[in-house]
């Protein structure tokens, strides 16, 4: 066993539903390893949505973080129907926990159709941006808009991390998924940082794939894979599909880790069907408990929990969730199974080489992306109507007399309906319209607040978007 003579103090969320048993069990294995931790336990989720908290997350448990940097967490309920934003992603975004770390390896004597072919990659997921961001609005009552946020100091921090962790683990190859080919100004621009920070890292092979061939690969050949760098919405697909080729969410722990704040937990919900019985399986929030402990510094005793867990799968023991004709186990049992075999060595899956970890600074300042030119060169009105494509031109453009604009396009659900194209299609009462300035015209502010004047006497506008150039270049999607 491993004995240290530091107490490391920590946040433990019991969660909600299972959370407690398989928190439980966590404590407990670390508490036979030797390690000392003082764990403060505070509550989030279910219970605090029940006291009117909006956030599910208690101020006390807030200053715990603080004072603590480090979460060991149960699963979370949000209640559905109730309107309460998830207390999971209250967290992440509070302490700006940017990167998800998704381990996913064959375990032992878990048969899956990839058994055999020694699966081991590690999903890196930016955890705080992208459609998760949730910044949604109903722009007619019946079309929805959803803002996409993607920033280039989030790809920065997200790319380097997942460079510096495939560095720690002596990983050596990273493959960055996204959906560039389509989104090119947010998807591109995680593509385009990652290609500009690869070659800092020369023994790291570097990789762009698109994610649909990403998920493609995984199914058809996942061992080419080591890391996989992806944005928010695309990792919790993808790191999910890769839990799926070992055996499933029971066997699948995380990590949300940012520059000040790591917290730990298990990738599963809270199955509050079979809470209180006895029946959960730990394994994932052990493994994550053991991630916790190499990240504070205690790599044996983080080697042991994860070889002990391996070994006891190696003897056949099996919790409710598992498939197969062996007895099944309790969570008690399966958690005396791992603690009897701390100390032994997997006979299929030896321990990494782990190497310091290194964050990328957080400089605790506004990020700001320079441009050395700015041009604004003409401007998308997002107007309410029930007209015909033709109907609506002929109405917007009886007002603009004597206005700088002239509408170059319009467009429907993306589809560009005028000038007339021969496109067909169904409509919905949401249209975007463009508008340029005349030849030379530089456009003020003044002249954008007087456009959508001219536009609201005929139509309720509800979204405007300036279309600029950075440095000469169009930063805009065109029309389709």
């Amino acid at each position: 066993m491993h004995e240290t003579s530091t107490t490391k103090n920590i946040t433990v969320i019991p969660g909600d539903g299972i959370g407690p048993e398989v928190v439980n069990a966590a404590l407990r294995i670390i508490a036979a390893t030797g390690i000392k931790i003082n764990a403060e336990i505070h509550e989030a989720g279910a219970k605090a949505f029940q006291k009117g908290i909006e956030s599910g997350v208690p101020k006390d448990t807030q200053e715990s973080i603080d004072r603590t940097r480090v979460v060991l967490k149960g699963p979370l309920e949000t209640p559905l129907g109730k309107g309460n934003r998830s207390a999971n992603v209250t967290l992440r975004k509070m302490f700006e926990t940017f990167a998800n770390v998704r381990p996913v390896r064959e375990i032992p004597g878990v048969r899956t159709p990839y058994s055999g072919r020694k699966l081991d990659l590690v999903v890196v997921r930016e955890n705080v941006e992208d459609l998760y961001a949730g910044i949604e609005y109903m722009q007619t009552p019946g079309v929805a808009e959803c803002l996409k946020i993607i920033t280039k100091p989030g790809c920065e921090k997200i790319t380097r991390f997942a460079f510096e962790f495939a560095r720690s683990e002596q990983r050596k190859r990273i493959h960055c998924a996204t959906k560039s080919n389509i989104m090119k100004l947010t998807e591109g621009m995680l593509q385009r940082t990652f290609e500009a920070i690869a070659p800092q890292y020369p023994e790291i092979e570097a990789k762009h794939i698109l994610v649909d061939n990403c998920a493609h690969q995984l199914v058809m050949r996942p061992e080419q894979f080591d890391v996989i760098l992806t944005t928010n919405m695309n990792g919790d697909i993808i790191s999910d599909l890769t839990s799926g080729l070992t055996g499933g969410l029971g066997f699948a722990p995380s990590a949300n880790i940012g520059s000040e704040v790591a917290m730990f937990e298990a990738v599963h919900g809270s199955a509050p069907d079979i809470a209180g019985r006895n029946l959960a399986n730990p394994a994932a929030l052990v493994l994550s408990a053991a991630m916790m402990l190499r990240y504070i510094g205690e790599g044996k005793a983080a080697n042991d929990i994860e070889q002990a867990v391996l070994v006891t799968f190696e003897q056949g023991i099996r919790t409710a969730d598992m498939a197969g004709d062996t007895p099944v186990c309790s969570t008690t049992q399966f958690t005396d199974t791992v603690i009897a075999n701390l100390g032994r060595q997997s006979q299929t899956a030896s321990s990494r080489d782990y190497k310091a970890f290194r964050m990328p600074a957080s400089e605790g300042t506004v990020d700001y992306v320079e441009a050395t030119t700015r041009h604004t060169v003409g401007i998308d009105v997002f107007v309410e109507s029930t007209d015909m494509p033709l109907q609506l031109v002929d109405k917007i453009e009886s007002k603009l007399g004597g206005s700088p604009f002239k509408l170059l396009s319009v467009a429907n659900r993306g589809t560009a309906v005028y000038p007339p194209n021969g496109t067909r299609g169904s409509l919905v009462d949401h249209y975007r319209c463009r508008f340029v300035p005349g030849e030379g015209s530089d456009v003020k502010e003044s002249d954008i607040v007087d456009l959508l004047q001219r536009v609201s006497a005929v139509y309720t506008w509800m979204h405007v978007e300036k279309l600029q150039q950075f440095d000469g270049v169009d930063v805009f999607s065109k029309s389709r």
